[in-house]
């Protein structure tokens, strides 16, 4: 039966998937001026609900709503099977299992054919609003996941984006992550197709309320994490020895998932990560 199972799953995951597709370096599409990060930092003084506070039940389970945005229904042009996407719920379980957040599907996968959605579905433009304004479900705590395609204009080449908690006041329905589907397990895109870093769980990092480990490069706040080191640049491949900024402690946090270095590379979220995460999700998505 193992075996089997383990066959068909291969089987449905490289139809998904299509030809090899190589997007090296990395390309994430969640970007946050530094005038809007100092705005939400000073709210997040102002009001959040301390980790010490929560530290006693920091055990959240993320009811998560699956929306495949696919141009027909083949494989090679979106439509993803339901067992690849348990696979990703798996793998996402697995690297979040020392924050307290888990993630439990709330309904089987909605299946959209839009070719417009799937090709052009870009951070602010109209093809990502109507997607989300159409399909988005759950409040503040539901975790809507979105895969497309990223072929045409602004979106050819992403690997995902994602909103921050400190968006969903002012836009709820814009609420969520959206992902390349051939990004997800055993997907054809190169280097990125392990369920990590840009697929799900780096784009998952923003929503919890983490920015990149290279957030404002050497100087100042960076990534508002005291132990993850800065960072000037981020990383491509897995340069373990690199370190960008040789006046601050520590080489740089290439196997954090909130850098951009290969799947392969990305195993860690820091103890301060863990905290802001937990206190952004109490804070901003009311979580407890």
């Amino acid at each position: 039966m193992y075996t089997s199972l383990a066959t068909a799953f291969l089987l449905a995951s490289s139809l998904v998937l299509g030809n090899p597709i190589d997007r090296s370096p990395r390309k994430c599409g969640t970007v946050i001026s530094s005038e809007k990060i100092a705005a939400a930092e000073k709210h997040f003084a102002a009001n959040k609900v301390s980790f010490d506070t929560l530290r006693a039940n920091t055990s959240t389970e993320i009811k998560v709503y699956f929306n495949v945005i696919q141009a027909d229904d083949t494989p090679e042009n979106g439509n993803v099977p339901d067992d690849v996407i348990d696979e990703q719920i798996k793998i996402l379980n697995a690297d979040y299992s020392k924050t307290g957040i888990s993630f439990t599907l709330a309904d089987k996968a909605k299946h959209t054919t839009n070719a417009e959605w799937f090709k052009s579905a870009a951070p602010d433009t109209s093809m990502q609003t109507e997607m989300k304004e159409s399909l988005r479900q759950g409040e503040a705590d539901a975790l809507n996941v979105y895969t497309v395609g990223f072929k045409e204009g602004k979106a050819e080449g992403l690997l995902g984006y994602a909103t921050f908690p400190t968006d969903f006041k002012e836009a709820p329905k814009d609420d969520g992550v959206v992902i390349l589907f051939s990004s997800l397990p055993k997907g054809s895109t190169e280097k990125f197709n392990l369920g990590k870093a840009s697929t799900l769980v780096h784009e998952v990092g923003h929503w919890v309320g983490l920015y990149h480990t290279f957030q404002g490069g050497c100087e100042g706040e960076g990534d508002h994490v005291d132990d993850t080191p800065a960072e000037a640049t981020p990383a491509s491949g897995c340069p373990k020895d690199n370190d960008t900024c040789p006046n601050n402690e520590g080489k740089d946090p290439v196997t954090n998932f909130m850098d951009y270095s290969d799947d392969a590379c990305l195993e860690t979220f820091s103890e301060g990560q863990i905290a802001r995460m937990t206190e952004q999700m109490a804070t901003y998505r009311g979580s407890k």
